[in-house]
């Protein structure tokens, strides 16, 4: 992956190098792609916007718990992304209006096949991390010093 490689068909099909380098992993599309989806909120802002387009206190109203600084932040991140559209319409006061761009809509689908491979193997998830988390819990502490 030294060279950019924008022509990758398959993520297990791609040879990397050994060890990857960090700043190719910083790097790489993917990585970056992941992070932004990771945070608390992208996802779910995400699925919303893909049902339909959402005025700003609309959408503040459909996610409970989430803070207006935090929905602010959220759909600035989706937005330089270039995955969400803020729409102003000139009405006093001003309407805002946010939908997803044509490129947030061609997520949907990988995000619906990674959320049903995570619903269809959450028993499997949930037992295989028992064990790891029992074996943590079980050692025993050590003095801080």
């Amino acid at each position: 992956m030294s060279v950019p490689n924008t022509d990758v068909r398959s993520l297990v099909a791609t040879a990397l190098p050994m060890p990857v380098p960090a700043d190719e992993y910083d790097g790489c599309p993917v990585t970056g792609l992941l992070r932004l989806l990771s945070d608390k909120w992208s996802m779910l802002v995400l699925v919303l916007l893909g049902r339909q387009p959402y005025r700003f206190n609309e959408l503040h109203r459909a996610i409970g718990g989430i803070s207006q600084r935090m929905l602010t932040r959220t759909l600035r991140g989706l937005e330089s992304a270039g995955l969400v559209l803020r729409e102003v319409h000139p009405t006093v006061p001003p309407s805002v209006e946010y939908r997803l761009t044509p490129l947030g809509q061609s997520l949907l689908g990988p995000l619906s096949g990674l959320a049903d491979w995570a619903v269809g193997n959450e028993a499997a998830l949930a037992a295989a991390r028992r064990p790891v988390a029992a074996a943590t819990s079980s050692r025993p502490s050590r003095p801080a010093g």
